[in-house]
């Protein structure tokens, strides 16, 4: 099986090592220039392509890695060549691009398989498979936090545009979003606020976001752009009828201090840690590359990146608005 995995940044990079780790070969990368992808090519001893065009004639599927406004075009392009597909998340800008990215692979007879890596986070899925057994009974109250710093890139930092990103709710916040709903079921309604619809000016964003599910259920989610480099943090409290289950990545040490240092090194896109020996993002590309070759299932669907996709949306509409958003006025 032959990948092309398209952009070369962060996610790019952190993909092609999972795909090493696999029986596929990476037969290149694309990239906004062929002299762009040309080092990632390089260290994987593979092709630098110089467009996606020339990439799709010779490549079985691809991994779209690229910033989140360009995946709906890049989607349908695959769809229309007969390439099976892997999508970084957000799965689009949209709820109507998603929509129509779904609707172009069906009818192509591909996948679209969505990367939302936090399924894949032993912790996160080892306390979904409890609540699912019962373990703690009927889900009640669900806190989540995600807080790390701004991502920040020497040029065309696209991250930072709203109109592109969808800015820190969309990017970062859409991971427990997600887990909140695989957890607790459909969301029927959205309350958030959060620093930058208050404060354009600010440095980063941090954000309260409360989802009401049609189970009872209510999921309070704290994500943060605002912490000092390379800091990221994670948390979650799942209380239900019986019992509570909880996860704490700083737990290891009962105070640690955190200052904003001029100069301090950290990467220009932060990303969960792990203490693991293989990374969560290798575990999800093997299971990709499982359901690619084999039709294996996955814990994630297209539809649930859609799904993922308004609840963000809404979060967003939310902020911006000061009222609650029914999830039904999403696309």
């Amino acid at each position: 099986m032959k990948i092309g995995i398209v952009g070369v940044g962060s996610m790019g990079q952190t993909h092609a090592a999972g795909w090493a780790e696999t029986g596929a070969t990476v037969a290149g990368f694309v990239s906004k220039t062929q002299e762009h992808a040309q080092p990632l090519a390089t260290r994987y001893q593979t092709r630098a392509y110089l467009n996606f065009e020339a990439m799709l004639r010779e490549v079985d599927a691809v991994d779209i890695c690229t910033p989140t406004h360009l995946h709906h075009a890049q989607v349908l392009q695959a769809a229309a060549a007969g390439k099976d597909v892997v999508c970084e998340k957000p799965l689009a800008r949209t709820p109507e691009q998603a929509q129509e990215m779904i609707a172009a692979c069906k009818s192509a007879g591909v996948k679209l398989l969505v990367a939302h890596v936090v399924r894949f986070f032993p912790e996160y899925a080892r306390a979904k498979n409890l609540v699912a057994a019962g373990e703690i009974g009927q889900p009640a109250v669900l806190r989540l936090t995600r807080g790390t710093f701004r991502p920040k890139k020497a040029a065309d930092n696209w991250f930072t545009d709203f109109d592109k990103s969808g800015g820190m709710m969309l990017d970062l916040m859409i991971h427990d979003f997600d887990y909140a709903r695989w957890v607790a079921g459909e969301v029927e309604s959205v309350f958030a606020k959060n620093v930058a619809n208050a404060h354009p000016n600010a440095p980063g964003d941090h954000a309260l976001v409360i989802l009401k599910h049609r189970s009872g259920a209510i999921s309070h989610i704290e994500g943060s752009w605002a912490y000092p480099p390379p800091l990221f943090r994670t948390r979650f409290e799942i209380a239900g009828s019986n019992g509570w289950l909880e996860f704490d990545s700083d737990k290891s040490a009962a105070v640690r201090l955190h200052l904003q240092t001029p100069g301090q090194s950290a990467p220009d896109v932060p990303q969960p840690g792990s203490p693991l020996r293989e990374s969560p993002y290798t575990t999800q590309i093997k299971a990709f590359y499982n359901t690619l070759l084999n039709n294996a299932p996955l814990p994630i669907t297209a539809q649930d990146g859609l799904a993922a996709l308004k609840i963000a949306l809404a979060a967003i509409k939310s902020a911006q608005t000061g009222e609650a958003i029914n999830l039904a006025e999403i696309g």
